[in-house]
Order: structure tokens, then sequence, then C-alpha cells
């Protein structure tokens, strides 16, 4: 089964960051420019860019919008997914009307789970849930708060929602280049019904290439530091995902 890669542009005060292990002051700079980085990403071949903006999780608001819509304007027909900040219906259904293929709610989904249903019946298919997890348990507000709900817990609650899928993130991997957690995200896609995307520790082909032979539930990966760094070459990860 072919592995949909998402390549990653992670947005702070406007421009496109990678973090290591979430901290926002351990944010290294790649680029001024995310609607150039988003078109980079597409001329090599990739069919989605998943962005995130990374003020507006902490915030509990967008904080980056600028930077969003230039995106959305450069890559037109792309497929963008977006999280960060969306916390209420009103929000939700404007990045939506704007062009956004899906939305990633992540704290909403354990702070305000009415919400988040509700969206996900509001618009089937088009929400996705960002399950980011410390020691097995769910993090929230950015990361900046560990919940006590487990994240197998989390997603079972969501499967007859009408979600398109979770993105599981490890945090103590994400940015650190040391390999994905594949065993958890295998268990997790085990456990749920929803389709699973891998974040956080993508490093090489050969993550790829386990995640694929974890087998069935798993539908894609994110790679952000790995691409940045030139440590993934993108023809070859696009063959290697079978896509």
């Amino acid at each position: 089964m072919p592995l949909t890669l998402y390549p990653a542009i992670d947005l702070k005060g406007g421009q496109v960051v990678r973090l290591r292990r979430g901290e926002m002051d351990q944010a290294t700079v790649y680029a001024d420019d995310p609607a150039a980085q988003a078109r980079t990403f597409v001329e090599a071949g990739f069919g989605w860019v998943h962005v995130v903006d990374l003020d507006g999780a902490f915030a509990g608001r967008p904080a980056n919008a600028g930077a969003v819509r230039a995106i959305l304007a450069a890559v037109p027909g792309t497929r963008v997914q977006l999280g960060g900040g969306i916390r209420s219906m009103a929000v939700a259904e404007a990045w939506l009307a704007e062009g956004v293929a899906r939305i990633i709610l992540g704290s909403a989904a354990v702070k305000d789970p009415d919400f988040a249903r509700a969206a996900c019946r509001a618009f089937p298919r088009r929400v996705a849930l960002g399950i980011d997890a410390r020691d097995g348990m769910v993090a929230t507000e950015g990361w900046a708060e560990t919940s006590d709900v487990s994240a197998t817990d989390l997603a079972r609650r969501f499967e007859d929602a009408g979600a398109a899928a979770v993105i599981y993130t490890d945090i103590a991997r994400d940015g650190m280049l040391g390999g994905v957690n594949v065993a958890a995200t295998a268990a997790l896609a085990r456990a749920v019904a929803l389709p699973v995307v891998a974040s956080g520790g993508v490093a090489g082909i050969e993550d790829l290439a386990a995640l694929i032979a974890a087998g069935a539930g798993i539908e894609g990966a994110i790679i952000g530091r790995a691409l940045y760094d030139g440590r993934i070459d993108p023809a070859a990860a696009l063959a290697a995902a079978g896509g």
C-alpha cells in the first residue's frame, strides 16, 4: 500500500522553522518565504503540504494567517492540511472555505471534544485529529501541557465522528532525526479504525520502508527536518513511498 508523504511547513513569526521536541526556543529558521517553500515541495512532486501555525497553537487562534493564505495562493490545486489555533467552528469553516483541504484539530480534541466532534460531522473527511503524545499521553497547547488522556483513548473517541485521519506525533522524536517511532504508530493504527499518519523523527528512506512494512492502517508520513537538511531526497522518498 502506498504511503502518502506530507512535507512540513511549520510557521513561526511568518517564517518556516523546525523545532526540536516542540520547544519554541529551539527553532531553526529554514526560509523566510513560506509560499516559495510550498512551491518547491509541489515542484518536487508532493501532492500534499502539511502546514502548522506554531504561534497559533500556543495562542489558541490563528497567528500566521497571512503566510497560510500566501501558501494557498502559491500552490492552487495542491492539497494543504493546516493545524494550529483552530479552536472554533467559525475558524474551521473559514479555513476550509479559503481552500484548505483538511484542518487538524489538536488541543481542541482534548479540551473541547464537543466542538471537535461537531466539526468532524459538519465537514466529513476534512478534519484530522492531531494527536501529539509524550510518553503515550496527549500533549496540548503547542505541547506545553500534558493531559491525562492516552493517545489511543483519544483516537477511539472519534472513530465514529467522521474524522479523516489521526496524525500521530511522538514529541520526543520530533525534529531530532532519530527515526520515527514505528512501534507506537503501528500499535495505534491497529487499535483504531482511522487511518494513521506518522509524524516526528523521520530521518531517512529506511523510516519510510519501516512504516510500509508495519502493515495496514498507516496511511502516510510527515517529513520535516530531514527534507530541509537534505537527508532525504524528494524523488527518492516519493519512489520509496510508492507514489
